[in-house]
């Protein structure tokens, strides 16, 4: 991992950040941007530097998700905007072991007009309390997708692999790009 000693005070507030976070995952090793030794300080630099902004508009997405759904249910969650290891292969994740449940999303993985999608695929998981994508899961994705706009998932017996990337996003080509501070467009 990255030395503090290595960088400036903003480098210094990203890397602590995904120290933070780390400890919100499944596993630490799933919030991962040190693995390349030539972005790791850039990484920490946006991330010093943007971070709360960002966390912002996703704070904003959860809560049009809470908006659907009664207050008593209502799940507490919080999310985070981190660079998930690219090893994984995956936009987001919901971890329902802590609490509050904790949505992570990887911004830097897909575009941002396609934020809200994918929180709303993680929302639908933490809403659950449940892994999986099963037919509850499309329900609520449904649900979900219906009161905010976007086009709601048609479940099927066999159709567990479709739930999976829905609500579709469109995929950037260089995931890490954004968390250097490269424009992504």
């Amino acid at each position: 991992m990255l030395d503090a000693l290595e960088c400036n005070g903003t480098c210094v507030r990203g890397l602590e950040y995904l120290r933070k976070v780390q400890q919100l995952a499944l596993e630490p090793r799933m919030v991962d941007a040190m693995d390349n030794l030539r972005d790791r300080i850039p990484i920490c630099t946006w991330i010093g530097e943007n971070i709360d902004t960002v966390n912002t508009e996703l704070n904003l997405y959860l809560q049009a998700c809470h908006e659907c759904f009664y207050p008593h249910e209502r799940k507490y969650i919080q999310i985070f905007a981190v660079p998930l290891a690219q090893s994984l292969g995956i936009d987001g994740l919901c971890n329902i072991l802590t609490n509050p449940i904790t949505i992570m999303i990887d911004i830097g993985r897909i575009a941002p007009e396609d934020w809200l999608s994918i929180v709303v695929h993680e929302y639908a998981h933490a809403h659950l309390g449940e892994f999986g994508h099963n037919r509850r899961f499309a329900e609520i994705l449904w649900h979900l997708c219906l009161g905010l706009g976007l086009e709601p998932p048609n479940w099927e017996l066999g159709s567990e692999s479709e739930l999976r990337s829905w609500p579709n996003c469109k995929s950037t080509v260089d995931p890490l790009a954004l968390w250097r501070g490269e424009s992504i467009h």
